[in-house]
């Protein structure tokens, strides 16, 4: 596989790291306080999407602010320790320069940064959940980051472990590549579909950036 780009467009939970337990301990602690049961999160698809709208369908309308700010709270606090980085982040992102790529997110800034900076990650440009109206699976947030970038739509690869995000990608008209990190491949799809970042080559040129796998 070689595809040719000029930005890469990195979605963060999942891609770039994993916060998974982190996560389990937060929420838990929320729905607790909250009065939230283990029958309420049925149905509900949790991963890929912004807190804001998970929240929403759970509480009433005059509880989600501080509800919403409740659970940032315990995220952001538990992100020291709580989160891990995935295999090939570092060297993938090493390789690139700082306008050639960017993290999408469905978590808000703060959020996204307190647990880029746990692995170490220094990112150049981040859209999160508060930068756009409709979060993923619509399109607005990839495109977004392609207008920030100053990249065509076109020339923009996805990379995306959940299908909500790999939804968004694909209908903002960018190539898609699926990490089997969360998901099992038969729910992903993508143009690409790889284990995770660690299959990923990248290789900088005049006009962009050229991605292969390895292996």
């Amino acid at each position: 596989m070689k595809i040719h780009a000029q930005a890469l467009l990195f979605d963060n939970d999942g891609t770039l790291l994993s916060s998974i337990e982190s996560v389990y301990r937060c929420w838990t602690r929320w729905a607790k306080e909250y009065g939230i049961t283990a029958e309420d999160f049925e149905g509900l698809e949790l991963h890929g999407r912004t807190a804001g709208e998970i929240v929403a369908e759970l509480l009433p309308v005059d509880r989600v602010e501080e509800a919403l700010a409740r659970i940032e709270q315990l995220e952001v606090e538990d992100a020291p320790g709580g989160v891990v980085i995935l295999p090939g982040t570092k060297e993938l992102l090493g390789a690139l320069s700082a306008h050639r790529w960017a993290v999408v997110t469905s978590a808000t800034r703060s959020l996204g940064r307190a647990r880029l900076r746990e692995v170490g990650v220094d990112v150049p440009l981040m859209i999160a959940a508060e930068d756009v109206t409709r979060g993923k699976p619509d399109p607005e947030p990839y495109l977004l980051a392609a207008e920030r970038l100053g990249v065509d739509p076109a020339r923009c690869v996805v990379f995306e472990d959940a299908p909500a995000g790999l939804r968004a990608g694909r209908a903002a008209g960018m190539t898609t590549v699926a990490l089997a990190t969360t998901h099992d491949r038969s729910e992903l799809v993508a143009d690409v579909v790889v284990d995770d970042l660690s299959a990923i080559s990248v290789q900088v040129t005049a006009q962009g950036v050229e991605i292969g796998t390895i292996g």
